[in-house]
């Protein structure tokens, strides 16, 4: 190795601590043993080096084997000065050192020569579809090797909508952000056929940081290395959020592993580390009361519905939900679409009518509201429970939201809303009339009626069973 090369390798390492270079040594030399590189030949010591048929035998199960190959391509990218290196089929220590280097902590620029053998092993330009098909191929292994490894904090793939659409919208969403140099953004079928150079590349990679969470998660869980050392960000940490409320109940969540780490994203840092059930139509009946029941003065939520459609939208209410006459929240809410397309829609400053909710009133709407105005929300749930409506011609006020149920006036097929963050401690010890007094549940049941509220509430508590995953 000559001397520049060599500080070039040194400068690499040195961005990884003790620990973590040792880390990067044990799978190194695990690989190179499957490749069978290991130890000497014929008496000479060799280079160990990692084949693709080492990283497939030891990546089978954590990760889908389109992403393998992927990631050897990466590895094969880093050019050794005056080695023909990028001809070998075998990645050498200080490729390997080097990917990992610049993918988990180096900047869009460093990241990109990577990426772009990532998305075609042909060098130059690459086209939107094969973009598409990378992206896709990312968010699938995110997925999969977050299940795989238990990783998924109470969530799971059996108690989530099905991953693939969700992949599929999350694929696209990010894919929206790609810009051509004149700042054009090519849409549809003429985007699968466009040519997007490296620098474009470089540019969303830099505007986009799912991508390189993404590919961050992908090596560290996939090979297993640096998976639990400090230097984790938060972006990893809290990339999937504790699930609470949802065990042993049979549901299955209108979100999908894909919606919630976008979904998920937007939201205050601070209320990203758990998401607790709070209502769920399936669970708890179809009642306006019974959901104003489970959500007031619970602190933030996440409200998301599904319509006789298919289509799931929803919103982020930054504040309790308190039943008054009045607008509350603040501009930290925001309106979202899971299906068919998967967006958020922030506030435009336009008004403060971020959230709504009253309940037995003869002059004010009755009703769960987010965005717009009277009889003209963005999103709004009728007290008369199973009926809303969605209405933006051509945006709505508050969010810039467009429709997001099939019909402006919709039929409501299901509904859940999430606690966000730790609840607040009132909401904690918040107990029934009947539970204050015993005396009024006792007059009940002389009179042979059952405590309607039994048994209802119990996901609300926090139930210490749920911690093991979190």
């Amino acid at each position: 190795m000559g001397n520049a090369e060599s500080n070039a390798y040194r400068n690499h390492l040195s961005r990884f601590l003790p620990e973590e270079q040792s880390d990067i040594d044990g799978v190194f030399d695990t690989l190179s043993g499957l490749s069978g590189s290991a130890g000497a030949k014929n008496g000479k010591a060799t280079k160990k080096t990692v084949t693709l048929a080492a990283l497939q035998a030891y990546m089978r199960e954590p990760l889908p084997e389109q992403m393998t190959v992927r990631l050897y391509n990466g590895m094969k990218s880093i050019d050794l000065t005056g080695k023909s290196s990028g001809l070998s089929e075998q990645i050498a220590k200080e490729q390997f050192v080097i990917f990992m280097s610049n993918l988990l902590k180096g900047n869009a620029d460093e990241k990109i020569t990577i990426i772009m053998r990532m998305i075609s092993k042909a060098e130059g330009p690459v086209k939107g579809k094969q973009i598409q098909e990378f992206t896709e191929d990312l968010i699938m292994s995110v997925v999969h090797v977050l299940s795989y490894r238990k990783e998924l904090k109470g969530w799971s793939l059996e108690n989530t909508r099905d991953s693939a659409s969700g992949v599929k919208a999350l694929a696209s969403q990010l894919l929206s952000e790609l810009k051509l140099a004149d700042g054009t953004k090519p849409v549809g079928p003429q985007m699968m056929e466009t040519n997007f150079d490296q620098s474009v590349i470089e540019d969303w990679v830099y505007r986009v940081p799912q991508i390189s969470i993404f590919l961050s998660v992908v090596i560290r869980q996939g090979l297993h290395v640096l998976h639990s050392l400090p230097d984790q960000t938060k972006d990893i940490l809290n990339l999937v959020p504790g699930c609470k409320g949802i065990k042993r109940r049979g549901l299955v969540s209108l979100f999908d592993i894909p919606s919630i780490i976008y979904i998920n994203s937007h939201l205050p840092a601070e209320l990203q580390h758990k998401w607790q059930l709070l209502f769920s139509s399936r669970l708890h009946g179809e009642s306006f009361s019974q959901l104003c029941g489970h959500i007031v003065n619970k602190g933030p939520c996440i409200v998301i519905l599904q319509d006789l459609d298919g289509y799931i939208f929803g919103g982020f209410a930054s504040h309790s939900w308190e039943v008054k006459p009045q607008f509350q929240g603040d501009n930290r809410c925001f309106l979202f679409s899971v299906f068919p397309s998967l967006a958020v829609y922030t506030y435009t400053g336009y008004n403060d009518h971020y959230m709504y909710l009253n309940h037995g009133q003869q002059t004010m709407p009755n009703g769960l509201g987010m965005g717009g105005q009277h009889g003209y929300f963005g999103l709004w749930l009728d007290s008369d429970y199973g009926k809303g409506h969605s209405k933006a011609k051509p945006r709505c006020t508050t969010y810039s939201s467009p429709q997001l149920s099939a019909k402006e006036d919709f039929a409501l097929d299901a509904m859940e809303v999430w606690a966000v963050g730790d609840l607040p401690a009132a909401a904690k010890g918040k107990k029934s009339i009947l539970d204050v007094d015993p005396e009024a549940q006792a007059l009940l049941e002389m009179a042979g009626k059952t405590r309607q509220s039994a048994g209802l509430r119990e996901p609300i508590e926090e139930d210490e069973d749920d911690d093991d995953d979190i």
